[in-house]
């Protein structure tokens, strides 16, 4: 099999500095020789690769963006470089890093208090614990200022009652973030609970009969009478929490999928230039070529879109409008792509003998959380005319 070969037609790699190479290349190559060989095997058994947790801590991956309690300190770069590179091999196991570090790790370092921050990050920069994320509800996913889980004060602690839909590594989570509602003299507001495993009243279920995300754990969190202690809650109240997270991850995803388009175009070129028929390859039709150039196209622009907004990113000068459009156009291009791949490759499109297939499917996934293709649609429509669709 030919190894992999990114399309960089705008000369990208230019535009990264040595160290951003370096990241690049090193989870590269993690992904050449450890998860390709392996994922496609996880992906038909329902099995996520824990075995991987442990060299991806030594790589550095979890929390790569904060500084100091053993983690990395890299810029908003790298950190899109290491999704772009791990969903090359699977929207799965970016999907755990990308919850690991942005909607974990994250909202510990930019809401938790010092006790908080020393007791959990530097284990979770060793994956020595594994965290998961509560915001999306059984009937609360576009509209997260719904939720009904509440959470009521008994001396020191909360006590939290609810349940938790479509949640990444939920049952092999040490600890949960998980946001509810808390009575106060005006109205509910917002807050978020760091809900460590064991606690009485808290209990995960996995969701199975997926046929997508198969390499990783989906679950269900359920809530009753959920005992918190007071010192777990974190400092932030409303959707600011939650969205802050969400804002981080949903810029992670938008650099990530560009690794499965890359994934899915590079296998289909290689098939097309070797795929013979009526006495030549089909990458000589006309039909064939154009698929292909509209790929490679959209890639390059995806490239640059990605590799603006991590500037502007560690600017500090990103908006959650701009993350909006990259997520939406970003993951929209993969999934097109995955899509035609997939019809390039003909029959052997739809084995496991061939990639597209488990990203297509993948990538349906990715397109519906974080914010569906829709919702950003009119985040970004209520910034160009000042009118909210959806209040």
């Amino acid at each position: 099999m030919k190894s992999f070969e990114a399309p960089d037609f705008m000369q990208v790699d230019e535009l990264l500095t040595e160290d951003e190479r370096l990241v690049r290349s090193t989870i590269r190559e993690f992904v050449s020789d450890r998860v390709i060989p392996i994922i496609d095997d996880c992906f038909v058994n329902d099995r996520f690769p824990k075995e991987l947790v442990p060299e991806l801590a030594r790589l550095g991956v979890f929390g790569p963006t904060i500084e100091g309690y053993g983690c990395a300190g890299l810029n908003s770069t790298s950190y899109g470089l290491i999704m772009q590179e791990l969903e090359r091999g699977d929207s799965g196991l970016r999907s755990f890093v990308s919850v690991q570090s942005s909607l974990c790790m994250y909202p510990i370092h930019a809401y938790g208090t010092d006790e908080q921050k020393n007791k959990f990050l530097p284990k979770m920069a060793r994956g020595e614990l594994i965290g998961c994320f509560g915001l999306t509800e059984p009937d609360y996913g576009s509209n997260p200022a719904g939720m009904a889980t509440t959470a009521r004060k008994d001396g020191d602690h909360y006590v939290l009652n609810g349940s938790k839909m479509w949640i990444t590594s939920g049952s092999i989570a040490d600890l949960a973030i998980v946001w509810a509602k808390v009575d106060g003299p005006d109205r509910p507001k917002i807050h978020g609970f760091i809900v460590e495993k064991g606690a009485p009243g808290f209990t995960a279920r996995d969701i199975h009969k997926k046929f997508s995300l198969r390499a990783s754990v989906t679950s269900e969190l359920n809530f009753q009478d959920c005992r918190v202690p007071a010192k777990n809650m974190l400092n932030v109240t409303g959707l600011k929490g939650p969205i802050g997270c969400l804002f981080n991850a949903r810029y992670g995803i938008q650099y990530g999928v560009i690794g499965a388009a890359m994934a899915c175009y590079d296998e289909a070129l290689n098939y097309a230039k070797t795929r013979i028929q009526f006495d030549k390859p089909i990458a000589s039709f006309q039909l064939v070529q154009a698929k292909l150039v509209r790929q490679f196209t959209e890639i390059t622009q995806a490239q640059l879109l990605a590799w603006r907004l991590g500037r502007l990113k560690d600017e500090n000068r990103a908006t959650v409008q701009q993350v909006s459009m990259a997520k939406m156009n970003n993951v929209s291009m993969a999934l097109r792509i995955a899509r035609e791949c997939r019809d390039i490759l003909g029959g052997s499109g739809i084995t496991h003998e061939y990639q597209c297939g488990r990203h297509m499917l993948n990538l349906e996934s990715v397109n519906t959380y974080e914010g569906t293709e829709d919702i950003h649609r009119l985040i970004l429509g209520e910034h160009i005319t000042g009118i909210s669709a959806y209040k």
